[in-house]
């Protein structure tokens, strides 16, 4: 790929599908990723953890990019999976683009299916497994906190019950925000596929459990 298309070409692409997105996947929620992702390149590169690896850029930064394009469709309705609709689109706006290489297409297609929370693709690529760990730090410390009560917001959803405690409630997603908290953030750290992922998770992962805990006390009045 590196005789197609720049990655501002890619960008400016994958901006034209998040008109209207709820914040909660905006095109902000993309730019995060994708810096977090080099971020995370850049780690494994460097050999900060584990010996270094070799990582493809062009795949990840172009699977960063379009890896949510299809989040609109499926928030309106309009598809079940935005991570199957949107490999496919993203072969088709590469292609577009005047990517031609059957190999990095079908890479960045794995790595588009790989990154949702929710499905059952496990990523199979060190490439998918550095956008799946960046998708999941969004949705974890200072930034994540704010996705949740965004998320919140839009549906009317209760931030907290004294009333249902986290252990009494068997809803998947928890049935207030405060809930969500400790049925789905705080396990993401548990979800990292890389030694640099795992490592700004458990930075993360502290910022949010101090915050619960300060959360939980002003709600009873104690701080």
């Amino acid at each position: 790929m590196r005789d197609g298309p720049n990655e501002s070409a890619i960008r400016d692409r994958a901006r034209s599908y998040f008109d209207g997105v709820s914040p909660c996947h905006d095109f902000q929620h993309v730019r995060r990723v994708v810096a977090t992702a080099k971020r995370l390149a850049d780690a494994v590169e460097a050999g900060e953890h584990d010996p270094p690896r070799d990582v493809n850029r062009d795949v990840l930064v172009a699977a960063g990019w379009l890896h949510d394009v299809g989040r609109g469709r499926e928030d309106r309705g309009e598809i079940d999976d935005h991570a199957a609709w949107g490999a496919s689109e993203a072969r088709d706006v590469l292609r577009d683009l005047g990517v031609d290489d059957d190999a990095v297409l079908d890479a960045v297609d794995h790595c588009i299916r790989a990154h949702r929370f929710s499905n059952d693709v496990d990523p199979e690529t060190l490439e998918a497994e550095l956008l799946s760990d960046a998708d999941n730090l969004d949705a974890t410390g200072a930034v994540g906190i704010a996705r949740v009560f965004a998320y919140a917001g839009e549906h009317d959803d209760t931030l907290y019950d004294p009333d249902l405690p986290p252990s009494e409630d068997d809803t998947p997603a928890g049935e207030t925000s405060f809930n969500h908290f400790h049925g789905k953030i705080l396990h993401l750290e548990d979800r990292m596929h890389t030694d640099a992922g795992r490592a700004l998770a458990a930075d993360r992962h502290a910022f949010v459990e101090s915050f619960l805990e300060r959360f939980e006390r002003e709600a009873h009045g104690d701080a």
